[in-house]
């Protein structure tokens, strides 16, 4: 079976790609710390994102067996979000955490005040665990 592809051209990407007010799109919306909007869930508790400059930094706390676990922070890459409703221009994050045993890609942004996350897990270490895809709510809370 051959299938073929239809690669965009520049000319077919959406204009706002080439808007430098995309390149600087408010991030005020995705710093802070965040609750997951479910208590009973068996993946990420919380996180926080910082902005120095630049660049973003995320950190997390999952859930473990034995208590809240907390993984190293990672930078994150800032990404134009383009498809949100009635034509708003916001800002998404992609953060990759990378262990040797497993390899989690997080996709974050906030929609109508709510940050939306989608986390894509594989397992490296050949456990016979499933890889898997979750998306969680979260909700903003200030420090304690």
């Amino acid at each position: 079976m051959t299938r073929s592809f239809e690669f965009k051209q520049s000319g077919h990407l959406n204009p706002a790609l080439f808007d430098p007010a995309t390149r600087s799109l408010h991030s005020d919306k995705l710093a802070g710390r965040w609750v997951n909007a479910n208590r009973e869930t068996q993946g990420i508790a919380e996180l926080v994102i910082e902005r120095d400059g630049g660049q973003f930094n995320v950190s997390v706390v999952v859930v473990g067996a034995d208590g809240p676990i907390s993984w190293p922070t990672c930078k994150a890459r800032a990404l134009a979000n383009l498809e949100e409703e009635a034509g708003q221009r916001t800002m998404a994050l992609a953060a990759v955490f990378d262990y040797r045993f497993m390899r989690a890609e997080a996709y974050l942004r906030v929609n109508k005040g709510v940050l939306v996350t989608v986390l894509f897990t594989t397992f490296q270490d050949n456990s016979g665990r499933a890889n898997y895809v979750n998306r969680e709510f979260f909700y903003r809370e200030d420090r304690k």
